[in-house]
């Protein structure tokens, strides 16, 4: 009877370990990317004023950085034309 009991917490570790083993490696392994969002998503989460464009106190993270350089015709807000003409954020080391 004993003999049958220890079987059985091997094999129930044994399986527990394989599955979580298993788990783990297979999440790893998938590289899931993050898509850019897109400026009906942006204008969702940062355009405080609902006007449809962008302006540099409203914007956020890289775009904020890069405003200068995404605003083109320097009027002072990111246009859905604009933004869709940016220049692509280059991708950070590492990843």
């Amino acid at each position: 009877m004993k003999s049958n009991t220890i079987k059985t917490i091997v094999i129930v570790f044994g399986l527990t370990l394989f599955i979580s083993t298993s788990s783990f490696g297979q999440s790893g392994n998938k590289q899931e990317r993050k898509k850019p969002p897109t400026f009906t998503e942006l204008i969702k989460q940062m355009d405080a004023n609902e006007d449809g464009k962008l302006s540099k106190d409203e914007v956020k993270g890289p775009l904020k950085d890069e405003f200068t350089t995404i605003d083109t015709d320097e009027d002072g807000f990111i246009s859905e034309k604009e933004f869709e003409k940016a220049p692509k954020p280059k991708r950070r080391e590492g990843k």
